[in-house]
């Protein structure tokens, strides 16, 4: 009677649990074990983690606003040499026609009336002597107005008030008053002095500088 080999058989219990993969399923890849990251390295699905500022190339780094300069103030303009001196040669009765006709010059050439101071020396002007008879609070207020020719006696010229041009008509004998008129006159104008009279009591009431 032939002899059946029969393979040993391995009882299921020593083979242990059989494991049936899921159908359609395939088994899952091990992922790797993330190491430690660096700064550098991107985070997932994020932006870089930023590191240290780094400074501004000295051509970007903003500078400080250079202070405003001061504006510069306008130096006050000194006449050092004093006004223009004119002098106008007339004889003592004719010096305040003289001083007219100056004065009607001065108004043609585009002076304004109230730029000009007429004083005298001797007998005063007849504008002054008719306006006087209505009080001097009146007389002179006109001055203060400076809207127009202002005339004077040189007696009260401390009371005159400074303008551009001052004319002087030296209608008057006596020399002592003419030298006290005429320095007081010259400081009064502020750009011109017309004189008019004798020439030698004038030059000498006002100095070697006319």
């Amino acid at each position: 009677m032939p002899l059946i080999s029969e393979e040993p058989q391995i009882p299921e219990s020593a083979q242990g649990p059989r494991v049936t993969p899921a159908t359609g399923r395939t088994a899952p890849t091990p992922r790797p074990v993330p190491g430690p990251r660096s700064a550098a390295t991107p985070r997932p699905g994020g932006r870089p983690v930023p590191g240290p500022a780094r400074p501004a190339p000295p051509a970007q780094r903003a500078q400080p606003a250079p202070a405003p300069a001061a504006p510069a103030r306008p130096q006050p303009t000194e006449n050092r040499s004093g006004p223009q001196v004119q002098v106008i040669p007339a004889p003592a009765a004719g010096a305040l026609d003289a001083a007219e006709e100056a004065v009607d010059l001065l108004l043609e050439s585009g002076r304004a009336p109230g730029d000009i101071l007429v004083l005298t020396t001797g007998e005063q002007h007849p504008w002054a002597v008719h306006e006087l008879s209505f009080g001097e609070a009146a007389y002179w207020a006109q001055q203060d107005a400076g809207d127009d020719v202002f005339f004077a006696d040189a007696s009260a010229v401390d009371r005159a008030k400074p303008r551009p041009v001052v004319v002087v008509a030296a209608n008057g004998d006596a020399g002592d008053t003419v030298a006290r008129a005429l320095p007081v006159a010259r400081d009064r104008a502020a750009a011109l002095l017309i004189v008019c009279g004798d020439p030698q009591t004038i030059n000498s009431a006002l100095g070697a500088g006319v």
